[in-house]
């Protein structure tokens, strides 16, 4: 994927990583930057054009792909996280994070892939998190829905192979955004997190992981589980 020259969408544009995509996607030459957001008016990134747009709204979906036609690459950067743990948390909280997370990842997909196909099949960059690969007390919603994301990331891939668009799913820790306020570990700095997953996107990897926290995850999932979460 050549950033220079591109059309890029990224969802949850108007803050944290996003804002951060949508920047650095400019400083890397890409022709134009769709920055959407539920309440555009909160876009404040000179240079971009911001664009309604709720990815669990399925209308809202559709009437951004018929407003960005020319896209050539999608950031699937939108999320949630309600800290609502599985038996005893609210269901409304949990299905909000499957609809943002999963469902509202997979609309994305759905709607612009056609729009990535007509311009010769683009990628496609979905934010995910080393929360896929374990659950922690307290956030086990969030931990659940990007689990499925991250199947979904994999299964898209192969799906969309045929068209000729690359997928790509970015995996981090804990990062400095406004999500992330009151957490008391170490955090990544967003810009190097973007980096990272741009660089990425352009050497045309299946998946990035950022740091060493979500390498050494990754690198438990051949373990026996008990030994992880006993060290965790």
């Amino acid at each position: 994927m050549n950033i220079s020259g591109s059309v890029a969408l990224v969802t949850g544009a108007n803050r944290g990583l996003g804002r951060h995509f949508a920047q650095q996607l400019l400083e890397r030459g890409a022709k134009k930057v769709y920055a959407t957001a539920r309440n555009p008016e909160r876009v404040d990134l000179p240079g971009v054009e911001p664009l309604r747009l709720d990815i669990t709204d399925p209308a809202s979906v559709a009437a951004a792909a018929a407003a960005a036609g020319d896209v050539t690459l999608l950031i699937n950067n939108a999320g949630i996280a309600t800290y609502a743990n599985l038996v005893t948390g609210d269901l409304d909280k949990i299905r909000l994070e499957m609809d943002t997370h999963f469902y509202g990842t997979l609309s994305m997909v759905r709607a612009f892939a056609p729009v990535l196909a007509a311009g010769g099949g683009g990628a496609i960059v979905n934010v995910l998190s080393a929360l896929s690969w374990f659950s922690y007390d307290g956030a086990n919603a969030y931990a659940a829905a990007k689990a499925a994301a991250w199947s979904l990331t994999n299964g898209v891939r192969l799906e969309l192979r045929g068209q000729g668009t690359q997928v790509t799913g970015v995996h981090l820790g804990a990062a400095a955004t406004d999500m992330m306020a009151g957490y008391e570990g170490d955090l990544l700095d967003p810009a190097d997190v973007v980096r990272a997953a741009l660089d990425g996107a352009e050497a045309g990897a299946y998946e990035v992981v950022v740091d060493e926290w979500s390498a050494h995850v990754k690198a438990s999932l051949a373990g026996d589980p008990r030994a992880f979460y006993d060290a965790a």
